[in-house]
This record gives structure tokens, sequence and C-alpha cells, in this order.
């Protein structure tokens, strides 16, 4: 049985004052938490309804479907709940493209993108001090697992990318057709703000700025999600390098 203290401090969890405070954040269902069973994370401690094969019997407990109730942050929840370390994360040299968000502020954007990222084997996403918790329990279930495997970096991304010597693409409504403009080998590409878009602050740092092109006859509709902006870019910049690839053989 789960003590009431314990309950309690799970359940603070949903805020990020407490996440920091307890160093704490939750990831939901056994396939998730299988993915980081499997990874450089800590896992503290796992709550499950059911028996987990992978697992021995001691290195986790068995709770009442209530009991998961009381802890879990979904409407229906899965079967196990596992609390892990949130580590110190570290800038690490990485090259191809790589993603700078810039004042991310829904939780199911940023962890979608965590997973786009992870689909496309970009290893690293560098964050403004601003942008929402990628420890969030929505963020968490919406990167499902993919979390695991992407250095998820907050930062001064300014101060960083002033330093840059790779090219510092932006995004915006007026920008660049993306599908004419070259591309650079190794690239960071700047996501913006949800309502006002990349920062003016940041802009300032942009070598060259891309836009999405609307096809439809009418052009009535006003933007783009971040999280499907971010899918698209990555597409076309993935897609280019597979035909370089054709081509060489």
């Amino acid at each position: 049985m789960m003590s009431a203290s314990k309950i309690k401090i799970i359940q603070s969890l949903a805020k990020k004052k407490y996440r920091q405070k307890y160093n704490l954040f939750v990831v939901e269902g056994i396939k998730s938490i299988k993915e980081f069973i499997f990874s450089n994370f800590s896992i503290k401690s796992i709550y499950s309804t059911v028996p987990i094969s992978f697992l021995k019997e001691y290195q986790y407990q068995i709770i009442s479907t209530e009991e998961l109730r009381k802890i879990s942050f979904l409407t229906t929840p899965h079967d196990a709940l596992a609390l892990l370390e949130i580590p110190s994360n570290k800038i690490e040299a990485i090259s191809g493209i790589q993603l700078v968000l810039d004042e991310i502020q829904d939780p199911g954007n940023l962890g979608t993108i965590i997973r786009l990222a992870d689909w496309y084997g970009i290893k690293q996403i560098l964050c403004s001090k601003g942008t929402t918790d990628a420890y969030n329990p929505k963020t968490v279930q919406a990167a499902m697992g993919s979390l695991s495997r992407v250095n998820v970096v907050y930062t001064d991304i300014y101060n960083v990318l002033s330093h840059s010597k790779i090219p510092i693409l932006g995004t915006d409504m007026k920008g660049e057709n993306l599908y004419t403009t070259n591309l650079p080998e190794n690239f960071y590409i700047v996501m913006g703000n949800e309502g006002n878009g990349v920062s003016k602050e940041m802009k300032t740092l942009c070598n060259q700025t891309l836009t999405i092109p609307r096809f439809g006859l009418e052009q009535k509709t006003e933007s783009l999600n971040v999280a499907m902006s971010t899918g698209i870019i990555l597409s076309e910049f993935f897609s280019r390098n597979e035909k370089l690839k054709i081509k060489k053989i």
C-alpha cells in the first residue's frame, strides 16, 4: 500500500516548482517506462497494477487501480507509473540540423517536437529558459519515450547562438520559401513562440528566415502549429539529404 505522503509528493509533481524541489518527474505506461529503463536516466521507483515481465519483482511495487488513479495525471491511467530523476543536461557538439526552441509554451507542442527530433535522429534540442518544461507530465506523455533519447537543454539561447560558427535560420510567415531555398549542411533552425513567433532578439542573429508557403487557392489559413511546422522543415531537410545520397551512388 502506498503511503499518503508518497501519494501527495507524486501528485505535487504536476507543478514545475515541486518537480524542481524533489528533482523528479513522472513517466506513465509500461512501454514508455521500458524506454527509460534502457537509457541513462535514473529511475527512483516504479508502481504498477500488473506484473512487469522485463523487471524483477523487487524492482517495482504492485499497487491497486485506485491508488494508480490517485497518482496518475491521465484521465484514463495506464497500468504503471515511474518516478525518475531530472538529469542535468549539458550542451553537446552536434552536426547537421540543430533545433532551437524560442519560448515554446504548449507542453503538447514540445513533446511532439521531441518525438519528431527522435524520429529524425536529432539528439539534442536547445530551449530558451522561458520554454515550457520538458518534464511536464503533458510533455512527457506527448514525447512517448523519445525524451529518453533526446538531450533537451535549457540555456540562454541568444548567448549560445551569438557565438555560433554555423548558420542560424529563423522561421517566419514572411521568410524565404522553404522548398526553393538552399539549405546549409549544418545549421541551427529557430522555432518561435506559438503566438509571437521568433523573438526580435533572436531574429537579429538569423542569417536567413524560412517560411512554409501556402498552396491552397484561398490561402486563408493564418498559420501552422509550431510542432507541425517543425515536422515539415525536418522532412524537407532530410528528404534533400536522402536525394543527395542517391545521386552520389
